[in-house]
């Protein structure tokens, strides 16, 4: 019989590297169906793991990782129209986020 020895932690800027496959915004937790961050969203009414994050959950991780260009805010600030804040966040910011990802 063999013994195996506890397997060592592993530094997060290794464990995301390795991650690269993921959608990037399951770094986050996802505010809809409260999957744990690196964990994938699923459909609690049929137990079924979703294949890509909810886009609640890409919003949050856009909002969290990247400035607005277009509304000019600073990562963890919700984008806002002409003071009103919404419920996602603008295009720009995505591909901002994107960018930054990658």
């Amino acid at each position: 019989m063999t013994t195996r020895r506890p397997a060592a932690p592993m530094p997060e800027s290794i464990r995301h590297g390795l991650r690269a496959k993921q959608h990037p915004a399951r770094a986050v937790e996802c505010p809809h169906c409260g999957a744990a961050a690196h964990r994938p969203c699923v459909v609690r009414s049929r137990n079924t793991v979703l294949a890509q994050p909810h886009p609640q959950r890409v919003s949050a991780w856009a909002q969290t990782t990247a400035c607005c260009p277009e509304c000019q805010v600073t990562p963890t600030a919700p984008c806002h129209d002409d003071g009103r804040a919404r419920a996602t966040v603008h295009n720009r910011r995505y591909q901002e986020a994107e960018e930054t990802a990658a």
